[in-house]
């Protein structure tokens, strides 16, 4: 997967709206009305989509658990029979 990093500002108005530049909303995919989370990483912030985010949120949590499942489901297979 190519890593595209670039450049761009905003100004910061009095009460701390920023514009997000055009570039970056339709990287982020966002538009109008959607919502986006601020990660803060020591001096760093990142910006991402907050429904993708919600979702990796959501897969990570999951992960393993399909397997978890079926080893269940394997376990009371062979005690049944």
């Amino acid at each position: 997967m190519a890593l595209n990093i670039f450049f761009d500002n905003a100004k910061v108005m009095s009460k701390g709206q920023v514009t997000i530049p055009k570039d970056i909303r339709q990287i982020l995919g966002v538009e109008s009305g959607d919502r986006i989370t601020f990660i803060v990483e020591g001096n760093t912030v990142r910006i991402v989509n907050s429904a993708v985010y919600a979702m990796q949120m959501l897969q990570n949590e999951m992960q393993g658990e399909a397997e978890k499942v079926l080893e269940s489901v394997s376990y009371e297979k062979s005690n049944n029979e």
